[in-house]
């Protein structure tokens, strides 16, 4: 029997808004956030009522600006860009080493809000603060060699990112091109994060960082965003259906773009009997409830071993952890120890229960549907948000499990019987970031790996973005532009030498590094 559980101390969302307005005063007024552009805190935009994933409780909204205003902040971000440009390279690299500092000085008030706006576990949430920081501290000190014969671009780089990753994706990719000698402008994302990018904005702004951070729709804001002139360069994180329409603006003007989109990582099985480490990584794929773009929603196995893989994966998922992120049985204990929380919010819970019910419907087969019996949940919450773990054989291909990303705790599974099918049930998405293919033979792994259509491919373990000198990008549709990771990172938002082809997905070549 589940205990019952209580919030552990000095975790309320309130609490977390009190010591934003301690910290930030500037940035956070007592019902509201601020936009940040021209250099000042502005409280424009239309604040929309928002709710936490974790337990539908009110959460800060994001206040969301007209194109005009947008427009006019754009035009400010270039008269910053134009003086940053010039600031030399030492101080450049002093301001963003004093904001890293301030950013582990308020390390867990960070992780805390992530928590409460969208919905990470504990440990997650801090090992993305964690590697934000840790991640930009590599390029200060490696910065000097990296930028050897480049110059910053012509105007600044205008970021528009997903949510699930505000510190490490986000955050990281603004500092290091401040670092490379670019203003920065950032869009909040619509769905949740806000109060965390506001407070490490502000921590950054303090230190002289020429960032620019507003919240809108969209539609709203790609006129400035993408489309205005002043911008140098777009980078983009987010799906398909949005990646399509920013491509396209982008391909129309000939701007410098980074833009990562969805595909469908799957795990491939084939000659495989270490059942023992694949049982061991299972629950590790489920980490924030697989809202991530690296994820492997997908096994693709192959039938003769379909017995022995059930065998390792059922017992590995039945373990895994799920409720509310900061439930504990006393209010002075640890955090507690989750596999997931949330996902997003409650309109994508029901997307994923309509998915899965549809599917079953038309044929899928469910082999594991988690039950609410174990979730730790604090009495009478709303857990509307909440998705346990659901795995289903052979979804029909009318299905969006079939051929998409569930960006949720949704795994499928497809058998195959010949490497020819291996290999096109593995490429069903057009492109992908990761991939990996468990067999016990390395000839067989070389054998096949070329014939994935993914960025990264592990031999029997898991690949994700990399940090620090490790490259990321995508193949197909799961990317366009220019590659990121390492000095590619560097090379994409700076000018080289005149005829320089980035290596990158471009339509007209695809050039790795």
């Amino acid at each position: 029997m589940t205990p019952t559980l209580t919030l552990k101390s000095g975790t309320a969302w309130a609490d977390a808004w009190q010591r934003c307005l301690t910290v930030a005063p500037e940035a956070f007024r007592d019902d509201r956030v601020l936009n940040l552009w021209n250099a000042t805190w502005q409280a424009d935009g239309r604040s929309l009522p928002a709710v936490s994933p974790v337990d539908g409780g009110p959460v800060a909204g994001p206040p969301r600006l007209d194109r005009t205003t947008a427009r006019q902040a754009v035009r400010a971000a270039l008269d910053q860009h134009r003086a940053w440009r010039h600031v030399p390279l030492p101080e450049r690299r002093a301001r963003v080493a004093a904001t890293l500092d301030a950013l582990a000085e308020h390390r867990d008030l960070l992780a805390l809000l992530l928590v409460w706006e969208i919905g990470k576990p504990w440990r997650l949430a801090r090992a993305d603060v964690d590697r934000a920081i840790d991640g930009v501290r590599w390029y200060v000190d490696g910065m000097d060699a990296m930028l050897d014969g480049r110059t910053p671009l012509d105007g600044p780089v205008s970021n528009i990112a997903s949510w699930n990753y505000p510190m490490s994706v986000l955050v990281h990719a603004l500092l290091v091109q401040a670092l490379a000698g670019n203003a920065v402008v950032a869009k909040t994302p619509t769905d949740g994060g806000v109060a965390c990018l506001t407070l490490a904005t502000a921590l950054a702004a303090r230190e002289g960082i020429p960032v620019t951070l507003v919240s809108g729709s969209g539609g709203e804001l790609s006129e400035a965003l993408v489309r205005a002139p002043e911008i140098g360069c777009v980078s983009f994180v987010g799906g398909r259906d949005t990646g399509a329409a920013v491509a396209t603006a982008v391909a129309d003007l000939g701007k410098r773009h980074i833009l990562e989109q969805e595909g469908l990582n799957t795990w491939g099985i084939w000659n495989y009997s270490d059942w023992d480490a694949l049982g061991a990584v299972i629950p590790k794929l489920f980490d924030y409830g697989k809202q991530r773009c690296t994820a492997y929603p997908r096994f693709v196995v192959q039938r003769s071993l379909f017995d022995e893989f059930l065998a390792a994966y059922l017992p590995a998922v039945r373990t895994l952890r799920i409720g509310h992120p900061l439930a504990v049985e006393h209010p002075g204990d640890p955090y507690p120890a989750l596999d997931l929380g949330p996902v997003i919010n409650a309109a994508k819970a029901k997307e994923l229960h309509d998915q899965v019910a549809e599917a079953i419907d038309r044929g899928a087969v469910p082999l594991h549907r988690g039950t609410p019996a174990g979730a730790r949940f604090l009495p009478g919450q709303d857990t509307s948000a909440y998705v346990q773990p659901v795995t289903l054989l052979n979804p029909p291909r009318s299905s969006p499990l079939h051929h998409a990303e569930p960006f949720g705790p949704v795994d499928t599974i497809v058998l195959v019987d010949t490497e020819a099918e291996l290999l096109a049930a593995m490429n069903a998405s057009n492109g992908a970031l990761v991939a990996t293919l468990s067999t016990d033979e390395q000839s067989t792994f070389d054998r096949l790996a070329p014939h994935i259509r993914a960025f990264k491919i592990g031999h029997g373990v898991p690949r994700s973005r990399g940090d620090r000198d490790e490259l990321f990008g995508g193949f197909g549709a799961s990317w366009r532009g220019a590659f990121v990771g390492g000095e590619l990172l560097v090379r994409a938002v700076t000018r080289g030498p005149a005829g320089e082809r980035l290596p990158g997905n471009f339509p007209d070549r695809r050039l790795t590094p």
